[in-house]
């Protein structure tokens, strides 16, 4: 199996037994894929929520696809980089495992931050531009551009780059806490006997959500807003956000030193479905007191809604990675090329999401047309990318743990090659 990404156990062999959990790949493209679509989708919002533009078709469900699809997909990245993390620590060793985290974690995140985050402003220039009929794109860029001059106040925030900066962190205080419990020699080993008993128990009980779900719960309420507030604006840790996604990383950790238990873990069970959608529905009811601050009820409503949500991320984390352990099972050549390439096409996609999400805006389309628009033309063209300038190169060997063949000029080759050997039929002259 291929582990390649930042979150992933790069290097595994694919003759180490009992390590190919090709499923792992799928769910992890999905993940990064569906937040693709997701800042895709922020424009067509009925109300204004602070981005680069707002468009002229809006409809209220978009904002329950941006409900449902935040609360779980970062927390699907975030376990499944903690389980991926383990595999490769285990099989590299901690001095590799350790320059491997910091050549796929940390450089992105400095490098990248230098070039996305002008292209990023240059966005929401455009975006400024676009509603006084000034729209003009080379003009963001040198705005963009020009930022860099004054940088903000927390120097690497303002772009979707946190989540590299998050897993860097939590990846530290991981294998701090591991090297602290190791140091206390025999105690360690009987704490970490009862740890993997009880995530033994964790995996096979009916009460895992409820389990999961509670102390998410209460982490919730600490947030800004009601639901998962995202960490984009300094380099202060944001503790709720930090503890709900370390949490998910080291339960991932813990799966990781017992493999087998994560298919019992993310069994589809009726449960799971029926309390998934009930939660889905109570989001949707009690989400319309957020900002009615008066309301009697408001604290109780706020305390429903944090559960409600608890419960909505955890059971469509498990169901998701089930989903796909179940359907995709078996290695693929194209989901191996995917996982390979959804880190880079997570890194590179905002910029292009918005510079075309300021283009349409006024364009009278349906809000769905110019949805699917986004989403598919940034996917092809952040893969295009890839395959021309990241796979076969020094950035992908950076990425991916190593270079790998380039897919479209093979793909060329083959559609030329019935043309080639086509015989050529002359007419007969009169």
């Amino acid at each position: 199996m291929n582990f390649s990404s930042a979150e992933s156990a790069s290097n595994v062999s694919p003759h180490s037994e009992n390590l190919r959990l090709d499923y792992l790949d799928a769910t992890r493209a999905f993940a990064l894929l569906l937040g693709v679509v997701f800042h895709a989708s922020m424009s067509f919002l009925p109300a204004f929520v602070g981005w680069a533009v707002q468009d002229v078709s809006t409809s209220p469900l978009v904002g329950m696809f941006i409900t449902v699809s935040h609360s779980f997909r970062m927390e699907t990245f975030f376990l499944l980089a903690g389980f991926l993390s383990q595999v490769s620590f285990q099989h590299k060793g901690a001095r590799d495992f350790v320059r491997s985290r910091v050549l796929r974690i940390v450089v992105p995140f400095a490098v990248g931050w230098f070039i996305l985050r002008p292209l990023i402003v240059s966005g929401w220039i455009m975006g400024s531009a676009s509603l006084h009929g000034d729209y003009n794109f080379w003009a963001g860029i040198r705005g963009g551009c020009q930022s860099l001059g004054t940088l903000p106040q927390g120097l690497f925030s303002g772009t979707h780059l946190w989540f590299i900066y998050y897993l860097a962190m939590i990846t530290g205080l991981t294998l701090g806490l591991r090297g602290l419990l190791q140091s206390t020699g025999s105690w360690h080993v009987a704490l970490m006997r009862r740890i993997d008993a009880l995530v033994a128990w964790l995996a096979n009980s009916p009460f895992s959500l409820l389990f999961l779900a509670v102390p998410t719960a209460v982490a919730l309420g600490f947030m800004r807003y009601w639901g998962m507030d995202t960490p984009d604006q300094s380099l202060q840790p944001h503790f709720p956000v930090l503890a709900i996604y370390g949490g998910g990383f080291v339960l991932g950790w813990l799966l990781g030193r017992q493999r087998e238990l994560i298919a019992q873990f993310t069994r589809l069970t009726l449960h799971r479905w029926v309390l998934a959608a009930l939660a889905i529905v109570s989001l949707q009811y009690l989400g319309q007191f957020q900002f009615d601050l008066g309301h009697p009820y408001y604290r109780v409503a706020h305390a429903a809604y944090g559960l409600g949500y608890a419960l909505t991320m955890w059971s469509l984390v498990l169901l998701t990675i089930g989903i796909f352990r179940r359907f995709c099972a078996q290695s693929r050549p194209w989901i191996r090329y995917l996982a390979d390439s959804s880190y880079w096409l997570y890194l590179v996609h905002l910029p292009i999401v918005v510079w075309l999400q300021v283009a349409v805006a006024e364009v009278p389309l349906h809000w769905s047309l110019k949805l699917a628009f986004i989403s598919t033309f940034t996917i092809a063209l952040a893969l295009l990318s890839y395959d021309c300038f990241v796979r076969s190169t020094w950035i992908g060997a950076l990425l991916n743990g190593g270079r790998r063949d380039r897919v479209v000029p093979r793909f060329l080759s083959r559609i030329r090659q019935p043309w080639r050997d086509k015989p050529v039929k002359f007419r007969a002259q009169a």
